[in-house]
């Protein structure tokens, strides 16, 4: 994985799917010999056009615990509905005590965001978005804040098929 030298964070391109390290957290356990430490390791993945997904993994090792976060994260892959580079309309995504504002932007305007919800629109395949969080700023929290309301986003078609009308 190559090493993102602007954000501290990760990314690399496997198979057509985007990867991007979030967050490693290290736990210390205390035993007899001394401290004994595991990783986590928080992935976000997508192909760039419209699927993203996020995993989550613990080893002992840094490495492995990357690698069960990338299964993870492809396994969970779901469909966003994306319209030329950003978002079709404003939405806010929650997840426990996080909330994430999505608003659509002009193209040239780039990802306006934190390194959590920036890994998500990168990974799914939006070049143009406002963002503001709201609440916690744990990164688990906010990926999922962020995969939530764009799971809520509807095109113009899903709205004039849902309602029946011509818009």
């Amino acid at each position: 994985m190559a090493k993102d030298s602007r954000r501290g964070g990760s990314d690399s391109k496997k198979g057509g799917f985007i990867e991007k390290v979030v967050k490693i957290k290290r736990c210390a356990a205390v035993v007899k010999g001394g401290r004994r430490f595991s990783f986590a390791a928080m992935v976000v993945t997508g192909d760039g056009k419209g699927k993203v997904g996020w995993g989550y993994g613990k080893a002992n090792e840094v490495p492995p615990s990357v690698e069960k976060a990338v299964k993870q994260a492809e396994r969970s892959l779901v469909d966003i509905n994306i319209v030329d580079g950003s978002i079709s309309h404003k939405v806010i995504g929650t997840f426990g005590a996080g909330k994430v504002v999505l608003i659509p932007a002009r193209p040239g305007t780039g990802i306006i965001a934190g390194a959590a919800v920036r890994a998500v629109c990168e990974a799914v395949g939006i070049q143009d978005i406002l963002t503001k969080s709201f609440g916690s700023n744990n990164p688990v929290v906010l990926v999922k804040s962020t995969i939530n309301g764009l799971q809520l986003l509807r095109t113009k078609e899903d709205i004039q098929r849902l309602r029946g009308v011509a818009l």
